[in-house]
């Protein structure tokens, strides 16, 4: 299935970001952003949100709850063995092996949801719009088959206003 991009091209990050910022103003829908380096006013600009950080908390309550249970049912329940004469459940001594194993199932469990999210997998092809945003230039990418004919007109004529070196349309 393929589909239409407008593409807008900037060579200054300052023209790029009060582009965003105006497009974003009048609620008219932007692909995608890219750029050599982070540009925290793009970030916001754009308005996205990002709902990792609650997985994150999730997991982590989980990885904790799972593997304090885990600890117990080996200490107590499946394989009790007095040592010491210290009791079975012995919670001080599952400290430390939580806190590690918990931060490391927040880390894989964080890491497969942003993968999933991002669509980032081995041996996804990935459509380069402009190979220039990997050294100097800022691309906006903007879907047309998102947008009507007169917003994309008012799109077009942003980009051109605040300074877009090239602007094109292309079919993935």
């Amino acid at each position: 299935m393929s589909s239409s991009h407008l593409i807008g091209v900037f060579d200054d990050e300052s023209q790029l970001v009060k582009a965003v910022e105006e497009i974003r103003g009048k609620d008219l829908p932007i692909e995608e952003v890219y750029t050599p380096y982070p540009i925290h006013e793009v970030i916001h600009a754009m308005g996205t949100k990002s709902k990792l950080q609650i997985f994150a908390y999730f997991y982590g309550l989980f990885g904790a709850v799972a593997v304090l249970a885990f600890l117990y049912w080996t200490s107590v329940i499946s394989w009790p063995i007095n040592y010491g004469g210290k009791p079975f459940n012995s919670f001080p001594s599952f400290i430390i092996i939580t806190i590690v194993l918990t931060i490391f199932i927040v880390t894989i469990a964080s890491l497969a949801t942003f993968s999933g999210r991002a669509k980032l997998w081995p041996g996804k092809q990935h459509k380069a719009y402009d190979l220039r945003a990997t050294d100097d230039k800022f691309v906006i990418v903007v879907s047309m088959d998102e947008t009507g004919p007169g917003e994309l007109g008012t799109i077009e004529g942003i980009m051109k206003a605040h300074g877009a070196v090239e602007i094109r349309e292309e079919e993935t």
